[in-house]
């Protein structure tokens, strides 16, 4: 689809095209509570809470007054709905604000002030500096003599670096006056969300020029939200508006993550679902089996001889209402308001803010911090995430000479210091190469001195590198560079600018020579695609032995060549590059074709070698996670060589003998595949050997392997702890995200640019770092930290107290309901199983949302080891990633545990009471209280670490709890009047709460003793050295002298017997906190 828009003829579009309204809202005053209703019961367990309110409204069937699931099915919806009501309010009042902001727009010839929501395709809109651009604009002029202009896009892209926008060479000219009634058409593709690519065509109506067609890129385009710097003026027609916009388009609510525990307590409740349906039916059956042999002989129960039709669901009905609290109302609030607590932490958290910058970390998303304890994977960028993405310029070799081997520092080599003052030609045509080459922009500062813009580290390293060197980039108006060498000035105008692509891996500019009208092809880029566009007979394999040493040393290697080129070669040239940027449909391949065809002959003019540090603490981060049983997979654009030496480095995988690198290579089909099998196959015969093997592969292998050998492939994945991805594009690190998510494998990948962005919406947590390359990664991911090294905060502290916290409050919300409900169960077989509460309405509502709910949501704060023990080892992140805190073996631990404390209270209390004149209400408040406070026990006993808030909730809500039914109790209609006043003045009240507690409580105490002084867990071990005041580091040298070791895996622990642990390789032991029974060392693989 095209769009036509006719400049300054709003008349023609505004039929058509949308306005430049923005509406981010969700809703509106009038569908806000059917929408808002719709979204809420498209979920199953809101579904089902509807349904057992719709049926406790017939009155025949239902046990209790409907306003026991009413009321806390009501209050929960007004929470959430309240909720969602906010967060779009405060999205209109932004909308609001941009919608009424003041622009001038042209309109007949004249300049008019409107509300920017009130803008046109066609309209002329006009920019002050520091304005903000409020539609997509494409530049018509400037205050530019030569039709440039500075935009800020950090809004857009992130990136903080101003960028040079054009006017069409169209417009070039033109004055401004004449500006104001300029009419022309712009032929654009539909909306999209590229917001780096724009194909279009512009052609200006008589008398400025005669329909002739002049090509539209992306440079000649100012986006919504970004801001006009450092220009006077410019102005722009409107061609894409509102919700249209680039900016536009790519707003949207991203996809929901379903975390594993989410999944997990998915599953549960399914099952809990199940057991209910089999309850129900149960207790219906011997309910009407009950009524016709027993009931009907009763003469107080008064049942008719003859029922209506539907008789016989009345009591599996009426079990159905009383079973429905087996499934806790207020779990998903209180996991929600848990989930936006923990991510609050890592917001809070000090010791995770960059010292250097500022930056602090943030999450984004609030609903999957659980997840990053149960991290298996973790796919990371090279350069920026675990390097500085500082370059600096470090060695180079020219026409075979090596500079700064022995200095270690080319700007500092004599020889090349000589070779640069005695005017050697080869030397002065590389630092030409390296100064014109590039999209840097020099700003010139009041006191004379230059500095540099780039959007490129590399170009920046290269240009201050050649200004050095003496070769100084001084000035660049339009397409004119000044360059400045030895206070020799040359000129040179820059015709055409081959781009640089992720599949080209190169950049050309085609240059003339203003003092001779020479013209020349300068180009750089990765060897790979450098070197084979040589001419014939030149020799490269000096180069290529300088790459693979540079590389070698860890270093970035790019090659500069140059061509001279004729009159007529570039004439004919042009006019194909101008018919290729002219395409409006797959322009790309068009301008990429065409430019390999220039690109051909090339001298090879040298290499240059940048150096890219390592970021602080990123070995010692990578190998502590590597401990904790975390894969590390590094994806990076970067050749082998350097790719190997960086992973190195960083304790990615071990140097020989320890380690061992198997590399997967190959240019067609069966060579990869072959390659593929022969390292499987040496994979599968150390994985027995106490080796570190990790596998390379390069992209063009990679995708073959992808295609024809998946398989393998895939197993290899499973079997690799490390691998080592070079040369891949972004597609492909998405891809490698994909494989391993197929595998049920917990992915993590973490990066700081936009080539890194799919990759980490792809994976099941994405963390961006707040680099230089901009702001991208961190806005497209659910977390952003400004060092590689705060990672290793974030999974062991952040995401394994999230997970132990949710594991603990998801098991003990269905405990709590599922007590209540097998004490109903059990009333029922002493009241005729006729499906009768024991509890009155107002308990029942108030059970689940103010009895129980308050002392759990407290448990956000609880910690079972310090922040200090946790980064000492570990190894203990086992436990989360094997999921042993949550899984059907300790929830069947929870329900065992709720069906003994429900056998205990209902047993007690029916006995304490048997031969009391009491009345029913009043022996079901025993049993309630008999509850409350089993489970404040319950809550102090699993509580690891106590803090003031904690005892207020767990003895303050057991106070509260009084309080309510003291204040109920006073009422004389409320049905409770005067019980809690009598019971609490009874001494057999008393005695029954301390024989509950003792006898629930007692067989708890004991096996939990058992269990931590015979069989303890490693966790155990560690609580009770800290308690101890013994925690000391775990010593390094021991680790550093042993080779390591075959990942062994503890037995799971005894409450979750089934769980088993995913991931397998080499890992740390516990071994200066052994149990008495150590465990045997078998481990087990997941099978694919």
């Amino acid at each position: 689809m095209k769009r036509y828009v006719y400049i300054n003829d709003d008349n023609l579009a505004s039929d058509i095209y949308c306005d430049n309204r923005i509406s981010n809202r969700k809703y509106t005053i009038l569908n806000f509570l059917p929408k808002n209703l719709w979204e809420q019961f498209s979920r199953f367990m809101n579904q089902y809470f509807l349904l057992i309110a719709c049926l406790q409204l017939w009155s025949l069937i239902t046990p209790v007054n409907p306003a026991s699931t009413w009321g806390p099915l009501i209050l929960i919806f007004a929470v959430s709905s309240s909720k969602e009501a906010w967060d779009d309010y405060n999205r209109y009042l932004s909308d609001k604000e941009a919608n009424e902001k003041e622009v001038w727009i042209v309109r007949q010839g004249i300049r008019k002030l409107i509300q920017a929501q009130d803008i046109c395709i066609g309209n002329i809109v006009w920019l002050r500096e520091n304005d903000e651009v409020p539609c997509d604009l494409v530049l018509l002029g400037t205050a530019d003599p030569l039709g440039f202009c500075y935009v800020e896009t950090a809004a857009l892209d992130g990136e903080t670096d101003l960028k040079t926008r054009s006017i069409p060479s169209a417009c070039m000219g033109i004055d401004v006056d004449l500006l104001q009634k300029i009419k022309g058409a712009i032929e654009c593709p539909s909306p999209d969300k590229d917001i780096r690519r724009f194909d279009a065509n512009m052609r200006l109506f008589p008398p400025f020029l005669d329909n002739d067609v002049f090509p539209l890129t992306i440079k000649n385009t100012i986006l919504q939200s970004c801001y006009l710097r450092n220009t006077e003026w410019a102005c722009g027609v409107a061609v894409y508006t509102g919700n249209q916009t680039k900016l536009g388009m790519c707003r949207g609510i991203a996809e929901p993550k379903l975390t594993a525990v989410d999944a997990m307590i998915d599953r549960l409740t399914g099952a809990i679902f199940v057991f209910q349906i089999v309850v129900v039916i149960v207790l219906g059956i011997a309910g009407n089996v009950f009524k016709d042999k027993e009931g009907r002989k009763l003469w107080y129960v008064q049942y008719p001889k003859e029922g209506p039709w539907y008789e016989l669901l009345v009591i599996p009905l009426r079990f159905e209402l009383l079973c429905s609290i087996m499934i806790p109302i207020s779990i998903k609030v209180s996991l929600d308001l848990a989930k936006s607590l923990y991510a609050k932490f890592i917001d809070w958290d000090v010791e995770m803010v960059d010292p250097a910058t500022g930056i602090r970390s943030n999450a984004a998303n609030t609903a999957i911090s659980e997840d990053l304890g149960q991290v298996e994977y973790i796919l990371t960028d090279k350069t920026g995430t675990l390097t500085e993405n500082k370059m600096i310029f470090k060695r180079c070799c020219i026409s075979g000479r090596f500079y700064g081997n022995e200095s270690g520092d080319a700007l500092t080599d004599a020889l090349l210091l000589n070779a640069v003052s005695t005017g050697s030609a080869d030397v002065i045509l590389f630092l030409k190469v390296m100064a014109i080459c590039n999209t840097v922009i020099p700003v010139r500062s009041k006191s004379g001195t230059i500095s540099y813009k780039a959007l490129s580290q590399d170009e920046e390293a290269l240009v201050c590198a050649a200004a050095r060197l003496h070769m100084v980039l001084e000035n660049k108006i339009g397409n004119i560079l000044d360059i400045n060498f030895n206070t020799s000035p040359m000129r040179y105008e820059v015709l055409d600018t081959l781009e640089f692509t992720s599949d080209r891996k190169r950049m050309s500019v085609v240059v003339r020579e203003c003092q001779s009208g020479e013209i020349f092809l300068l180009s750089k880029g990765a060897d790979e695609t450098i070197l084979p566009l040589t001419y014939s007979g030149q020799q490269v394999r000096t180069f290529a032995e300088a790459v693979e040493q540079y590389a070698q040393m860890g270093l970035r290697t790019l090659c500069l060549a140059w061509h001279k080129l004729e009159e007529d070669e570039y004439q004919e040239w042009a006019s194909m590059f101008k018919e290729a940027n002219s395409t409006l449909v797959d322009r790309e391949s068009r301008v990429a074709e065409v430019c390999q065809r220039l690109e051909r002959d090339l001298e090879i003019l040298g290499v240059a070698a940048i150096e890219d540090r390592l970021q602080e603490g990123v070995p010692e981060t990578i190998e502590t996670l590597r401990k904790a049983g975390i894969n590390f997979w590094m994806l990076t654009g970067d050749k082998m060589s350097t790719a190997i030496q960086i992973a190195l480095s960083c304790n990615f995988v071990s140097p020989e003998p320890k380690g061992q690198l198997l590399i997967i290579d190959g240019k067609t089909e069966d060579e990869v595949c072959m390659s593929l099998e022969r390292v499987l196959l040496t994979t599968r015969i150390t994985e027995s050997e106490p080796k570190d093997v990790a596998f390379v592969v390069d992209g063009w292998a990679l995708e073959i392997a992808h295609k024809h050998c998946r398989k393998l492939f895939t197993e290899l994945a499973i079997l690799s702890r490390t691998a080592i991805c070079c040369r891949v594009t972004p597609s492909q690190k998405a891809q490698l995200v994909e494989l391993l998510k197929l595998c049920d494998y917990r992915t993590l990948a973490i990066g700081d640019g936009g080539n890194d962005v799919r990759m980490i919406q792809q994976a099941d947590i994405g963390v961006g770092i707040s680099g230089r390359e901009g702001l991208q990664a961190a806005r497209a991911a659910d977390y952003s930290i400004g060092k590689f090294r705060f990672l290793k905060r974030l999974i062991l502290v952040h995401g394994r107290y999230s997970y132990n916290r949710t594991a603990f409050l998801s098991q003990y919300s269905f405990y709590k309901s599922l007590l209540i409900c097998f004490i109903q169960i059990f009333f029922s077989f002493i009241s005729g199983v006729s499906g009768t509460s024991f509890f009155n309405t107002v308990s029942l509502m108030a059970y689940n949302v103010f009895y129980t709910s308050v002392p759990v949501l407290v448990s956000v704060l609880d910690k079972d080891l310090s922040e200090r023990t946790v980064m000492q080892h570990p190894q203990i992140l086992f436990y989360c990633q094997s999921g042993r805190l949550l899984n059907p073996s300790t929830f069947a631990g929870w329900f065992g545990l709720s069906l003994f404390h429900a056998i205990v209270v209902f047993v007690i209390t029916t006995h304490s009471y048997a031969f009391e004149k009491s009345e029913m209400e009043e022996v079901g408040m025993v049993a309630l209280s008999g509850c409350i406070w089993l489970q404040a026990f319950v809550v102090a006993l699993e509580t690891n670490s106590f803090t003031i808030f904690q005892h207020l909730a767990i003895w303050g809500n057991l106070v509260g709890f009084y309080a309510i039914n003291w204040i109920v109790s006073s009422i004389s209609t409320s049905g409770m009047h005067t019980i809690m006043f009598r019971l609490c003045e009874q001494p057999s009240y008393w005695i029954t709460m301390i024989l509950i507690v003792a006898t629930g409580m007692c067989p708890v105490l004991a096996l939990k003793y058992l269990r931590y002084t015979y069989r303890p867990s490693k966790i155990n071990i560690l609580q009770q050295t800290e308690r101890l005041g013994i925690i000391e580091p775990q010593s390094r040298s021991s680790s550093d002298k042993d080779p390591p070791t075959l990942s062994v895996y503890e037995p799971l622990l005894s409450e979750s017997p089934s769980a088993t642990r995913r991931s397998v390789g080499p890992a740390q032991r516990f071994d200066s906190f052994q149990s008495p029974s150590p465990p045997d060392s078998t481990h087990t693989r997941k099978d694919n």
